[in-house]
C-alpha cells in the first residue's frame, strides 16, 4: 500500500487561479462571442524586447557550434550572470553582496516554496491577504496545522491586513521564527517604507528570525521612500533572504527566471541549538534538486543589464505603469474606493454594497466581461475587495475601465 503526503490532503479548494481559469472557461463556452478582458492573473503581455530576443538567438546559436556548445552549467547559475546582478541591482543601491550569494532559479513562486526544505518546524507569520503559494507551500510542508472555519490554518500566525492599518502588516507582540513579506505586496499594491522595513528588521534581529521578502515588483516602484532591497535596511543580511523574479521586470513569465539572495551571515540552529550556515544549506538543497537555468535564457536575461536593453525594459516598465494609472483614474471617476497602482501593477478595489469577492467577480465577468481575482482567494481579510491588475495591453486596459465607469454600482 502506497502512503501519500497527508499534508495535501489538507489544502483548502483548488489553487486560486485554477478557479478562476475554470470559471473563466465555463462563461466562454456559454458565451463565445463575449469579448472577454483579461486583468485577473498578473502575466505579462507585452513581447520580449529586441535586445533580449538577440541575446536569446545567439545564445542558441552558440549552443549549434561544438566549440561554444555548453552543456550542464552551474547549479547556483553562470558568474556573467550573478556578476551583472550584483553590480546593477544592489552595487547601485550601496548594498554588498557576493557573488556566491545569488542563486539563479526558474522562479520565486519556485524559491518561496522550495526554501522550506531547508527549514525545521518553526513558527510561521504570513501577511492576510497575501500570495497564495506562501499559506499553500507551508501546508504541503507540514508546517500549517489543520484548516480552521475561517478559511485559514491553526498552526500559522495570520498578520490582518486591512483598511484600518492601509493593508501593511504589523509586528506581532510576541517570537515567530520566519515571517513572509511581499513589497510591493502582491495582492493590495501598498509598499512599505524605509521606516516600516527597519521596524521589521529589528523584530527579526531581537527575535532570532528570519524574514522572506518577496520583491518580485520592486522594478515598479516609483516613490524615493520605499526601498527597492530589504538588504537596504542596515544588518538586512543577518536576517532576511530576498526573492527577485524577472517575469514582471522583463517579461519572462514564460521564459522563467529568477534569483534569490541568500546572505552568508544567516544562520539556523539545531534541536541542540549549535547554529548552521543557511546559505550551505541552500547551496546544498540547490545543488541537489536543480540542475540550473538554461544558458540562452541567462544570456537573454544578461542583456536586460546592458543600456540599450536597460532602456527598452524601462520602456515596457513605463507601459505597465501608465496602464495602472488608466485603471486607478477610471476607477476614481467610477466612484470606487481603491488601493496600490503607484508602486505596484496591481490594484485591490474595495467591493461596492458590501458584495463578496467572487459576487463581484461574477458581476465583472457577466456584466462587464472583464475577469479580475477576488480578494478572497489571498485569504480571509481579502474578502471584499478584488484585484486588478496593469499587465493588459493598453487598448483592453482603456476598454475595461470604460465599461466600469458605464456600469452602474447602484443599480
Amino acid at each position: 500500500m502506497v502512503l501519500v503526503n497527508e499534508n495535501y490532503l489538507k489544502l483548502q479548494k483548488n489553487y486560486l487561479f485554477s478557479d478562476i481559469a475554470r470559471k473563466t472557461r465555463d462563461f466562454i463556452a456559454a458565451n463565445p462571442k463575449a469579448p472577454i478582458i483579461k486583468l485577473g492573473i498578473g502575466d505579462t503581455t507585452l513581447p520580449l524586447p529586441p535586445t533580449v530576443i538577440k541575446a536569446f538567438h545567439d545564445a542558441v546559436d552558440e549552443m549549434a557550434d561544438a566549440t561554444t556548445f555548453r552543456g550542464y552549467g552551474p547549479e547556483q547559475g553562470y558568474a556573467f550572470l550573478r556578476e551583472l546582478i550584483v553590480e546593477h541591482e544592489y552595487r547601485t543601491r550601496g548594498v554588498s553582496i557576493q557573488i556566491d550569494e545569488i542563486f539563479i532559479s526558474d522562479g520565486s513562486k519556485c524559491d518561496t516554496g522550495n526554501i522550506l526544505d531547508i527549514f525545521g518546524r518553526n513558527t510561521i507569520a504570513i501577511s492576510d491577504p497575501s500570495y497564495p503559494v506562501y499559506v499553500d507551500t507551508n501546508v504541503m510542508a507540514g508546517n500549517a496545522g489543520d484548516p480552521t472555519n475561517h478559511g485559514q490554518y491553526s498552526n500559522i500566525v495570520y498578520l490582518p491586513c486591512n483598511e484600518s492599518n492601509l493593508f501593511k502588516p504589523e509586528i506581532p507582540a510576541f517570537h515567530v521564527d520566519l515571517i513572509y513579506l511581499c513589497s510591493p505586496n502582491n495582492p493590495t499594491g501598498t509598499a512599505l517604507n524605509y521606516g516600516e522595513m527597519k521596524s521589521w528588521v529589528d523584530y527579526a534581529l531581537r527575535e532570532n528570525a528570519i524574514i522572506l521578502f518577496d520583491a518580485a515588483y520592486e522594478r515598479f516602484i516609483t516613490e524615493d521612500q520605499i526601498p527597492h532591497s530589504i538588504y537596504e535596511i542596515p544588518e538586512a543580511q543577518k536576517v532576511a533572504i530576498e526573492f527577485r523574479s524577472f517575469s514582471k521586470t522583463a517579461g519572462f513569465t514564460g521564459t522563467r527566471c529568477a534569483f534569490t539572495v541568500v546572505p552568508k551571515d544567516l544562520l539556523g540552529f539545531d534541536s541542540n541549538q549549535k547554529n548552521f550556515s543557511i546559505h550551505a544549506l541552500w547551496n546544498r538543497r540547490h545543488c541537489t534538486k536543480f540542475n540550473g537555468v538554461s544558458y540562452p535564457v541567462q544570456k537573454a536575461i544578461a542583456a536586460i543589464y546592458s543600456q540599450k536593453g536597460s532602456e527598452e525594459i524601462l520602456r515596457n516598465i513605463q507601459y505597465y505603469q501608465h496602464n495602472a494609472q488608466i485603471i486607478r483614474d477610471g476607477l476614481n471617476k467610477a466612484g470606487l474606493e481603491f488601493y496600490g497602482g503607484i508602486n505596484s501593477p496591481y490594484i485591490w478595489v474595495k467591493s461596492p454594497q458590501d458584495k463578496s469577492s467572487w459576487e463581484l467577480f461574477d458581476l465583472f465577468l457577466h456584466q462587464m466581461h472583464i475577469i479580475g481575482t477576488p480578494g478572497s482567494g489571498f485569504g480571509p481579510n481579502g474578502e471584499g475587495y478584488f484585484r486588478l491588475t496593469a499587465f493588459g495591453s493598453q487598448k483592453d486596459t482603456q476598454c475595461a475601465i470604460e465599461r466600469i465607469q458605464n456600469y452602474d454600482f447602484n443599480a
